[in-house]
C-alpha cells in the first residue's frame, strides 16, 4: 500500500483499474468481501468502505442477498416527441435489435379504447416486443394500434422488426409523441424473465400516446426497461 493515501481509497482505485481493464466486465460478480479482503491484506469493514464509493460513483451496484456486480454501461434514452428505438440507439452508437414475441388483433379494454378514442372493445393491432441494445435486453414493449384503420400492420412490423418502417408502409410518414407518463414499478417474473434481472428489482415504465400529423391517436405504448441500463431523458417540446 502507498502511504498518504487512505487504504479504502486505494482499493477503490485498483477495482477501478479491474473494471477498466475488463478484468470485471459490466453485469459480472466481483468477488466476495472476504476474498477481496484477503487480496488486499484488509478488514472487511475497509472494503466495503471502497465498494460504497464506487456504488456512488455508479460503477458498481449491490444486490441484497446476490452480491456486488459491475453496473452495466447505461443507455441515453431520449423521451420527447418523437420516440424511436433503433435511432435512439443507433445515435449512441450501440447496436440495437427488435423482437416480436406477439403480434396479433383483439378486442381492446377500457384504457386503450380512451387512449385511441375508440369504443370499448373495438379491435386493436397488439404489438409485444423486446428491445435489445449490444445484445442484452433492454425494454419490453406492447403498443395498440387501431385495428380499423392498421388492420394490415402485422405482415410489415414481422418483417421489418420496425414500427416506424411498418408505419412509413401504412402512409405515417411521421408521428410524434402527444404525451408520455414515466414512473418505477415491481417487475413481475415474466418480466424478469424477459429483462433478464434479479426478481424484484424496480423497474422504469413509460407510457404514451402516439398521434399523425392531424392529431389523431395511432397507438397507445406501454414500455417497461431495466433500469440500471437505462437513462431516461425528457427532451424539451420542439
Amino acid at each position: 500500500m502507498v502511504k498518504g493515501i487512505a487504504i479504502w481509497k486505494q482499493i477503490e482505485q485498483a477495482l477501478l483499474k479491474d473494471i477498466t481493464a475488463g478484468t470485471y466486465e459490466p453485469g459480472h460478480q466481483l468477488p466476495t468481501e472476504h476474498q477481496l479482503a484477503t487480496r488486499f491484506g484488509v478488514n472487511r469493514h475497509t472494503v466495503r468502505r471502497a465498494i460504497s464509493s464506487l456504488v456512488d460513483q455508479g460503477r458498481l451496484r449491490v444486490d441484497q442477498g446476490r452480491g456486488t456486480f459491475v453496473r452495466e454501461q447505461t443507455v441515453e434514452y431520449p423521451v420527447g416527441r418523437r420516440v424511436r428505438f433503433t435511432q435512439s440507439v443507433a445515435a449512441a452508437h450501440r447496436l440495437p435489435n427488435r423482437e416480436i414475441l406477439r403480434a396479433e388483433i383483439v378486442r381492446c379494454d377500457q384504457e386503450a379504447a380512451d387512449a385511441l378514442k375508440i369504443a370499448l372493445g373495438s379491435k386493436v393491432v397488439v404489438i409485444q416486443s423486446l428491445g435489445a441494445v449490444d445484445g442484452k435486453p433492454l425494454s419490453y414493449g406492447v403498443s395498440q394500434f387501431p385495428a380499423d384503420r392498421f388492420a394490415g400492420l402485422i405482415p410489415h412490423v414481422k418483417e421489418t422488426r420496425s414500427i416506424t418502417v411498418a408505419l412509413a408502409r401504412l402512409g405515417i410518414e411521421d408521428y410524434t409523441r402527444a404525451s408520455t407518463r414515466i414512473s418505477a414499478i415491481a417487475p413481475t417474473a415474466e418480466l424478469s424473465r424477459h429483462l433478464q434481472i434479479p426478481y424484484g428489482r424496480p423497474i422504469l415504465q413509460t407510457e404514451g400516446v402516439d398521434i399523425d400529423s392531424n392529431g389523431e391517436p395511432i397507438s397507445l405504448n406501454v414500455s417497461q426497461f431495466a433500469g440500471d441500463r437505462i437513462q431516461l431523458v425528457v427532451e424539451a417540446g420542439e
